[in-house]
């Protein structure tokens, strides 16, 4: 094996080590998500086991399942603060669905009653729209259905996912993204902690995407909560392995142009009211403008 070779290796192996961060939810996760229980019931008021509850994001493209134990209950943890529509389905009932607005990181809790499916079914059509959001701020919402469908560079992942899929937004040739104004004027909040240093590559080292469920850029004019910044407000909710109860993970590996090698791992187990969500990751590059 050339010595090269093995540098880099060893480089990346160093790397990965120096960048692992854990995120633990103890009880329910706060921060910038919330969670949505309920009960599934018959007509009678009986409890429905093993009723399939889903959750959607039209905009976002947010989707959770689950389904409900043996009480009839269920519980979707991680929900970002959007609204969703619900749809409740089980063998020899009716589908029903309805719109739930998550907003707090107080659980929202709903009650689904289903109806008997009968020997004929009638569809009424109804033109109800689609989901919309009461939020006056300008703002784009991604999850992470949209991550692997964008092209995004090793070095500043997160950067870049701002720029492509903002409007309003641009690039310099480090990577770097600038808002609507001075982009010394951009903010993260990362599951409710305000992050007001840069975090650009120059400067320090971003959040490492996989570590991140979902974004909210706000690229008008920022709400009160968010301090005083004038530009950018980039709202991350980060991964949760709550309700995770078989664990899963994945590993992934890279090479590109500079001799850019990447390798990162991710792995998500918990419980009920416990998670453990953990992200580990590494890049070894000959490009000087790339972080260390």
């Amino acid at each position: 094996m050339p010595t090269s070779y093995k540098r880099q290796l060893a480089a990346i192996f160093a790397v990965i080590l120096l960048s692992t961060a854990v995120w633990a939810a103890e009880g329910q996760t706060a921060g910038n998500s919330g969670s949505i229980n309920g009960t599934v019931l018959d007509p009678t008021g009986a409890v429905v086991p093993n009723a399939t509850v889903e959750i959607h994001n039209p905009v976002s493209h947010f989707d959770r399942s689950t389904t409900t134990d043996k009480s009839g209950s269920f519980s979707i943890p991680n929900v970002p603060f959007n609204p969703y529509h619900v749809t409740v389905t089980a063998e020899g009932f009716a589908a029903t669905a309805q719109d739930v607005d998550v907003r707090s990181v107080v659980p929202l809790s709903i009650s689904v009653s289903l109806q008997v499916l009968g020997s004929t079914t009638s569809v009424t059509v109804t033109d109800a729209g689609d989901l919309v959001e009461n939020d006056s701020s300008f703002h784009s919402d991604i999850d992470r259905s949209s991550f692997e469908k964008i092209p995004l560079e090793s070095s500043s992942p997160v950067s870049a996912l701002v720029t492509q899929s903002t409007p309003g937004i641009a690039a310099d040739s480090n990577g770097l993204f600038h808002g609507l104004g001075d982009h010394a004027e951009n903010s993260f909040s990362v599951d409710g902690q305000p992050i007001t240093d840069q975090q650009s590559k120059v400067f320090s080292n971003q959040i490492p995407l996989d570590s991140v469920q979902s974004l909210e850029v706000i690229s008008g004019a920022p709400p009160a909560e968010y301090g005083g910044k004038t530009s950018v407000v980039i709202v991350a909710t980060t991964r949760s392995g709550q309700g995770v109860t078989t664990p899963h993970g994945s590993v992934t590996t890279s090479y590109g142009s500079f001799g850019s090698s990447n390798v990162a791992a991710e792995l998500a187990y918990g419980g009920k009211n416990w998670g453990n969500f953990i992200s580990v990751g590494g890049l070894n590059s000959g490009r000087f403008l790339d972080p260390p």
